[in-house]
């Protein structure tokens, strides 16, 4: 695939799934402690989402790199934007963010895990 070939394919998961999760691996198998934090943090949720496994196809792993200016994978797309790597993701989570983020978006989740 062509670069742009590549930003399409990415703009196009990220416009169409609620939640996409750009990993290192897969949520059954991570291949990676980040990777592995954010999907926990997922199902801990209840959240259903797209997962793209960057480790397939290196043109979508610096791809994404270069979507969003971030220099680190996982990254975290809720309803077409970018909402953080590992680091922001754990800090929205335990800080009650993520669940506000996604009930403001209107993305399912279980709602018994509101910190806040």
């Amino acid at each position: 695939m062509s670069e742009q070939q590549v930003q399409d394919w990415i703009r196009n998961q990220v416009g169409s799934n609620d939640v996409v999760l750009f990993m290192k691996g897969t949520r059954q198998f991570p291949q990676c402690g980040f990777s592995g934090q954010v999907v926990q943090m997922l199902d801990y949720l209840g959240v259903d989402y797209a997962e793209v496994n960057v480790l397939d196809d290196i043109a979508i792993r610096e791809g994404i790199k270069a979507y969003t200016n971030w220099p680190t994978i996982p990254q975290l797309y809720v309803k077409g934007e970018f909402a953080g790597g590992c680091d922001i993701i754990r800090e929205m989570f335990q800080a009650g963010e993520l669940q506000s983020l996604l009930s403001e978006k209107g993305v399912a989740h279980n709602q018994q895990t509101q910190t806040a």
